[in-house]
């Protein structure tokens, strides 16, 4: 642990509407893949906290779902209630939107915000225009919607521009010594990280309206020697949903199996055995019990 007297340690919420990119800024920030990504929306769910230290700073970034703007379930519901609260105890707050895209749905999540924390307006996808010049008006349009205590333009795919964030919001940080050791990267445990590396392949690999329908349940994550064997379960709602995740021969489950096997074996640093199954759980994402088992509420 460091002992300056200068160092700086505080949390810093991640949020916007859903598909902004917010898990792909945490993930090239901590550069380490700790938070799922798809280019469907609402692909996180869950309020995950990431961590970079280095000589001045510990940033602790709460990383958290999109800001639903209708409330079709429990299951929305209760990820709104993350949003929400993860902005009640932290020290700066990133306001995530895509570069030329500002509508209802940001403004929806805009109106939630705390006035008296620190918002930084990120501005990402700044490499997908053309013409860099579009960004003057609509930084100067972005400036009048909020009292912003910084807008960065940044290209989180890219990481452009993410040092010049880190500057900014370690200005914003209370002195404090590290809450967490250095070498720690999230407070999420490897199981739960890996239950979302299958979800992510869900959302990759199947069909658009699936996804949204289906949970991933880590049964059993055992260490034997050096290998790592991993039983998991994904609930669906309706028997023909695991019928396609399932695939012709099992192919589709077999593929999304072995594309988070090497995710996890990345993150565990070595050789994992994974079995997957798919379970029919009639409405599961309006049941509470089932979300309170699934951490969600």
């Amino acid at each position: 642990m460091t002992t300056e007297t200068n160092f700086r340690t505080g949390y810093i919420a991640i949020i916007g509407r859903p598909n902004v990119g917010k898990s792909t800024l945490l993930n090239k920030l901590l550069q380490q893949k700790i938070s799922i990504t798809s280019k469907k929306a609402q692909t996180t769910r869950f309020r995950i906290n990431g961590i970079l230290t280095d000589e001045q700073t510990q940033f602790v970034f709460v990383d958290t779902p999109g800001f639903q703007t209708q409330y079709t379930n429990r299951l929305n519901t209760a990820m709104n209630r993350v949003v929400t609260q993860s902005m009640q105890d932290v020290d700066v707050i990133l306001f995530v939107i895509e570069a030329m895209h500002f509508d209802q749905r940001d403004l929806s999540a805009l109106k939630i915000l705390p006035k008296n924390i620190p918002v930084i307006l990120v501005i990402n996808k700044i490499d997908k225009l053309a013409d860099k010049n579009q960004l003057l008006p609509f930084l100067s349009n972005m400036a009048k919607a909020f009292e912003f205590a910084a807008i960065i333009p940044v290209s989180a795919i890219h990481k452009m521009q993410l040092p010049e964030l880190l500057t900014t919001i370690r200005t914003y940080l209370p002195v404090n010594q590290p809450l967490f050791d250095k070498d720690e990267i999230t407070d999420r445990s490897q199981r739960f990280i890996a239950g979302e590396f299958i979800r992510e392949k869900l959302f990759r690999l199947v069909g658009d309206e699936i996804p949204y329908s289906t949970s991933v349940m880590v049964d059993q994550f055992n260490l034997e020697g050096d290998l790592h064997k991993i039983y998991a379960t994904i609930l669906v709602e309706k028997p023909n949903q695991k019928a396609i995740i399932i695939g012709k021969k099992g192919e589709k489950l077999k593929q999304i199996a072995s594309q988070a096997r090497k995710d996890m074996e990345l993150l565990l640093g070595g050789k994992v055995y994974l079995e997957v199954w798919v379970k029919v759980k009639s409405g599961w994402a309006d049941s509470e019990s089932v979300l309170r088992n699934l951490g969600y509420e």
